[in-house]
């Protein structure tokens, strides 16, 4: 387990250059994408608070998006954030369990409060998850009413069928479809660079826009004004969190490399070009990103703008996959069934059951909204409360695992957290407009991933009561009577290593019997994706009064598929005897049901048996052969 700033593997070249063609194709399409309505929304005259396209505000809007681009995705992500990755894999909740190793040293109200920080973040980027498939499609196709007003009818029914397609091809893999979307948006930074540069030429003078002194006396001298474009400036770093919750499928380098020398600098050009363009005619701003290319190439813009804002889907359904799977190992969701889709990045993972639900979701909302411009105002809370909350755990963990001095730490976290409250503050003026809903579906989610927590404490704590300690039952197993022992091996998994699995003591009460060689495994999630398989084993001494039951510890890293029969084999220490090839599995499981017994809210209870039917059958999660299971149990009451 390596505790280095990061943990991506060295790589050949070729593999390097692979890698960052696929993040372009994963982890950039929402950034890359932004350039499409930002602009057009800081000047949307149907906004709540509408700004003038005035010389003065146009060049003050492009060097405020341009700084916050800088600021946000280059510094506190890409140059802080990303250094802080959980043995490769980022994102908030991978910042939470890092703050995890350093409990004792954190005031346990403190980390309380961190760790619900972590949550909440965690919840605001699924809530976000939904908002950007939709919103970015959406815009892509209406580039059709540039090309032919007419078709206004179709750009509707057109995004839900490309939002199906796409998360029907989650199944292959963000790596295969990074290898497939790469290309595209290689070719598509290259155009919006071209389209830049060509709006660029109309008003050179847009480049003293990249001075902070034009984004400086905007805010200071206009700040009734710049406050409220902040609401719409924050949709150029949107993506900025699916940055870091990606960086588990391609690594830190491929992911850096890419922003710094493809992608930053081709957004700079088509914003500046965009400037350029309402500077020289404030007409210009009905479509903006579209009327920087010539009449003759609408048409293949707006094919390949759908394209890329399909692919800026794909970097937020990608990261909701990893938020997911590290929330269901860490204990914050139900279990989830996984599908690890590369042998080469550990990261890259796919969840069946969450890409349904955000695919008929971000559908609904399709339908419900049926604008782009509807839907800007509801973007920015999600984001900016991610954001936020990112940098404030980072600053704690640079703390704790750097020990960087407070006088360096809290005047770089003060000013990165007042850019990041103030886009916070921008979007709430929008609340009543659209921003109540993903909040209300962070909530929703909040609320999910803190109940399932204390519900899996509270019916932990119940299940050990009726297990009992392990060397109790085993003592009583030595002195009962009429317990046959029979030929074979018994594998009994067991939740934790100091209670008796149910299934044994269900097993020797009612079935009365007990296999000559009985291993009982306990598996262990760490906080860490990986565990070398030196340290993956734990044995366990039961005592010399128990021959043929021995204990064994698996640990397993919460990027890992736990696969108990496989990892078995790899087991050098097998005690004597024990045939894995015709070992009988035995899990237990408990039966939940509704009562009113204390412990949980009613509420708090219902929500928890709801979330527990979508978890993943056990069996399955660790890879057990059904002709060899065997399942007991017992009922809890909740």
């Amino acid at each position: 387990m390596s505790s280095d700033i990061s943990a991506t593997p060295t790589v050949a070249h070729p593999l390097r250059a692979a890698l960052v063609v696929g993040a372009l194709g994963v982890v950039f399409g929402d950034l890359g994408t932004s350039p499409i309505y930002t602009v057009q929304t800081v000047f949307d005259p149907h906004d709540p608070h509408p700004i003038a396209p005035t010389v003065d505000n146009v060049y003050g809007v492009v060097s405020l998006i341009f700084w916050s681009v800088m600021i946000i995705v280059t510094v506190t992500y890409v140059l802080l954030a990303m250094r802080a990755d959980n043995d490769g894999e980022g994102g908030i909740l991978a910042l939470m369990t890092l703050l995890k190793r350093w409990i004792t040293e954190i005031n346990p109200r403190v980390f309380g409060i961190l760790a619900g920080l972590g949550v909440l973040g965690a919840a605001l980027f699924l809530g976000d998850s939904i908002i950007t498939p939709a919103i970015s499609v959406l815009s892509a196709v209406e580039g059709l009413k540039v090309v032919d007003p007419a078709l206004h009818s179709w750009v509707v029914p057109l995004t839900a069928a490309i939002v199906f397609v796409l998360f029907l091809a989650q199944k292959f893999g963000s790596g295969r479809v990074g290898r497939f979307f790469g290309p595209v948006m290689v070719l598509w930074f290259a155009v919006i660079s071209i389209l830049g540069i060509r709006g660029i030429t109309t008003e050179p003078g847009i480049l003293r826009a990249l001075s902070p002194m034009y984004a400086f006396t905007f805010v200071t001298g206009h700040f009734h004004i710049a406050f409220f474009a902040l609401a719409a400036v924050v949709l150029a770093v949107t993506g900025a969190e699916a940055l870091y919750a990606d960086m588990g499928h391609f690594g830190r380098q491929p992911i850096s490399v890419a922003w710094l020398f493809i992608v930053a600098p081709a957004l700079t050009l088509c914003y500046l070009g965009q400037g350029a363009l309402v500077v020289h005619d404030p007409s210009n701003l009905s479509a903006p990103f579209f009327l920087l290319s010539p009449d003759w190439a609408q048409i293949p813009l707006v094919v390949l703008t759908t394209m890329a804002t399909v692919i800026a889907a794909q970097a937020v359904i990608s990261g909701a996959f990893s938020v997911a799977a590290q929330a269901a190992q860490l204990g914050y969701m139900p279990r989830l069934r996984l599908v690890h889709t590369s042998d080469r990045q550990y990261g890259q993972v796919y969840v069946p059951w969450l890409n349904w639900f955000l695919m008929v979701s971000v559908i609904t909302l399709v339908f419900a909204f049926r604008s782009s411009d509807a839907l800007a105002y509801a973007y920015g809370m999600a984001v900016t409360g991610t954001i936020a909350i990112t940098t404030v755990l980072f600053f704690v963990v640079a703390r704790h695992r750097w020990h960087a001095p407070w006088w360096a730490l809290v005047p770089s976290a003060l000013i990165l957290l007042t850019v990041d409250l103030l886009f916070f503050g921008a979007n709430i003026t929008k609340f009543v407009h659209g921003a109540w809903l993903p909040m209300v579906m962070a909530l929703a989610a909040f609320i999910v991933m803190t109940t399932w927590r204390r519900g899996r404490l509270f019916v932990g704590a119940r299940r050990s009561t009726l297990e009992g300690p392990l060397p109790d039952f085993l003592v009583s197993l030595r002195s009962r009577q009429g317990i046959e022992t029979v030929d074979g091996t018994a594998v009994f998994l067991n939740r934790d290593p100091k209670s008796a699995p149910l299934a044994f003591r269900s097993n020797v009460e009612h079935n009365r019997v007990r296999h000559r060689h009985v291993l009982i495994v306990a598996v262990q999630v760490a906080t860490v994706p990986r565990i070398d398989d030196a340290d993956r084993f734990v044995k366990r001494d039961l005592g010399d009064d128990n021959p043929g039951i021995d204990g064994l510890t698996i640990r397993f890293g919460y990027a890992e598929s736990p696969d108990i029969p496989a990892t078995l084999a790899r087991y050098r220490d097998l005690p004597a005897g024990v045939d894995l090839d015709g070992a009988t599995y035995f899990l237990s499981t408990v039966e939940m049901r509704l009562s009113d017994e204390p412990g949980l809210p009613t509420w708090r209870k219902r929500v928890f048996l709801a979330s527990s039917h979508v978890a993943s059958d056990a069996s399955d999660h660790f890879s057990l052969p059904r002709e060899q299971l065997v399942v007991l149990g017992a009922r809890i009451p909740v």
